[in-house]
Parts: C-alpha cells; sequence; structure tokens
C-alpha cells in the first residue's frame, strides 16, 4: 500500500514544438514577413525606379574613382580604348591587311573598337556586381538589380567620352558631319538595354559561379574576333572569299554586329546601307526586348538569394 501511495505521478509528455504552419500562421497574424522575400515584378520594377538616383551616383562615382590613383586620371578614360584601337590597327591593318577594300579603314576601326568595348566591359562588370560588391548587398537592402545596371551606366558613360575622341578621329580623317549621326543615339540606346539585360544575367551566374568571372575574357574575345571589330564581315564573307554562304548572314545576326554596324553607318559616309544586315534595326530592337525583358526577369527570379551562402 505504501509503495502505491509513494509512486510519483507520471511525467507528462513535452508538447510537440510548433509546425511550420503554426509558425507561418502565427507570422501572418502578427504582420510579419519573410525577411528579403522577393517581391512582384511590378513592385521589383517600381522600387527600381525609386533608386535611379543611387542608380545614376553610384555608376558616377564608380567612374570617377576608376583611375583616381593614375596620374593622369580621367584621360585613360579616352586613352585605353585608343590604344587599343592602335594595337589593333597594326595587327590586322597592317600585317594582316584586313583594311584592303576598306574605306576609311581607321574610323571603321577606331568604331568597332568603342562600341565592342561597351558591350565587353559592361557584361564583365556585370558578372562581379553581385559577388565583388557582397558587403553592400549584406548590409543593406535594395534591389539588386540595380547593381549591374549602374554598372552598365557607367560604361555608357565611359564611351560618352570617347564618342568625343571618335568624333575628332572622323573629322581629322575626312569624315564630314551628317544628319545621320543622329542615328547614333536609339543604336546606343538599344545597346545599351541588350547589354544590362546581358549583365543581369551573368550577374546571377557569377554570384552562384565565381569562376565565371575568370573564364568570361576568354569567351568575350571569342565572341569579339566573330564580330567584325577588326575588319569587314562584308568582305571577308563575300562570293570570293571561300567561306560557305551560310557563313555570312549567320554572323550579321550576331547582336555585337548589329550594334557595331549600326554605329559606324550612323557615323561613317562610306559604310552604306548594303554592309548592314536584313533589317538592322529590327534585329537591334529585337535583340534588345530578349536580351532585356529576359535577363531583368532572370535576375529577379533569384533576388532573395543574392548574398547568401
Amino acid at each position: 500500500m505504501s509503495q502505491v501511495l509513494d509512486t510519483p505521478p507520471p511525467t507528462p509528455a513535452p508538447a510537440a514544438p510548433p509546425g511550420d504552419h503554426d509558425l507561418a500562421a502565427l507570422a501572418a497574424r502578427h504582420g510579419l514577413s519573410v525577411s528579403g522575400a522577393r517581391p512582384s515584378l511590378p513592385q521589383y520594377v517600381r522600387q527600381l525606379w525609386a533608386r535611379r538616383h543611387f542608380i545614376g551616383a553610384f555608376a558616377t562615382a564608380k567612374l570617377t574613382a576608376q583611375y583616381s590613383q593614375a596620374k593622369l586620371g580621367q584621360l585613360w578614360q579616352v586613352m585605353t580604348p585608343l590604344l587599343n584601337a592602335a594595337v589593333y590597327y597594326f595587327i590586322f591593318g597592317v600585317l594582316m591587311n584586313t583594311k584592303q577594300g576598306v574605306d576609311d579603314f581607321v574610323p571603321f576601326l577606331v568604331t568597332g573598337v568603342f562600341v565592342w568595348t561597351f558591350t565587353q566591359s559592361s557584361i564583365m562588370a556585370g558578372t562581379k556586381a553581385v559577388s565583388g560588391n557582397l558587403g553592400l548587398v549584406r548590409a543593406l537592402h535594395f534591389p539588386r538589380a540595380a547593381l549591374p545596371v549602374s554598372f552598365c551606366l557607367q560604361q555608357l558613360q565611359q564611351l560618352l567620352f570617347s564618342m568625343a575622341a571618335l568624333v575628332v578621329i572622323l573629322l581629322a580623317f575626312g569624315v564630314p558631319p551628317a544628319a545621320s549621326w543622329v542615328l547614333a543615339v536609339p543604336a546606343l540606346v538599344l545597346q545599351f538595354v541588350f547589354n544590362a539585360g546581358v549583365a543581369l544575367v551573368m550577374a546571377r551566374v557569377g554570384s552562384k559561379i565565381p569562376d565565371m568571372a575568370q573564364l568570361m575574357p576568354f569567351l568575350l574575345r571569342t565572341w569579339m574576333y566573330g564580330s567584325g571589330v577588326m575588319f569587314s564581315i562584308h568582305h571577308m564573307t563575300g562570293p570570293d572569299s571561300g567561306l560557305p554562304s551560310w557563313i555570312g548572314p549567320l554572323l550579321q545576326v550576331n547582336p555585337a554586329v548589329v550594334y557595331i554596324d549600326l554605329m559606324r553607318f550612323a557615323l561613317i559616309d562610306s559604310f552604306g546601307g548594303g554592309m548592314l544586315p536584313d533589317h538592322v534595326w529590327a534585329l537591334a530592337l529585337g535583340w534588345a526586348l530578349v536580351a532585356g525583358i529576359g535577363g531583368f526577369i532572370y535576375f529577379w527570379k533569384a533576388e532573395e538569394t543574392y548574398g547568401r551562402g
């Protein structure tokens, strides 16, 4: 009898921890939301537009700081593409004689180098936009697309500095000013949209695969050699070239070729419409829309993952 009376009551089983559903319901009841959750696409666009002043200021600050340690300072913004053009002229124009049959070869070459550099630098900067700015990404809440877009805007600003030198070169080599120069504006706008879209794609890829930044220079160099920067695709793939007939049309739909040729057509009087691919403005618009809209949506879908892990 005493043993029965002295037996302690059974210990109650511990309560089961609340499940994920219960926690979600509790958070919703008190107005809590997931930190860093991806907003809807329209809301994301509005957030990005609200930061447009930050994007512009960030791009300008990066451009100013780029050559702050060099003694020649901002002159390198013009000298760098000019020196590249001089090297390409010596190797391709003189040693390989790609200037044969190309009127106004120096303006032709410099225009190609400047326009290509805009695309190349935008994509390279976009690849490291997130992975190279993790401190900023983890410290502040803002639409992450602001980073690759601001880097593309920085490269556009640098191109505009280079365009001043390009105008001098055009005039020095006897290319007269023409009303067609106005066409450079829509061509640059479409190219900027294309560059920003590809930069957004590469920013997401580069955030997950850091080694992509080391691989990109080789991929971009290969792309450059197929984009007619240093030679005329129209002449190199002509009937007397010995190449299959499909090579020329295939190269001419390359987006880099489209934007380079549009700028040459706008600025160089001897570069006629017969050297342009068919429906060139439709191609330029199509590449801009596909890359710009597709790249933006692709980047947005991973918005909540940037800076984590």
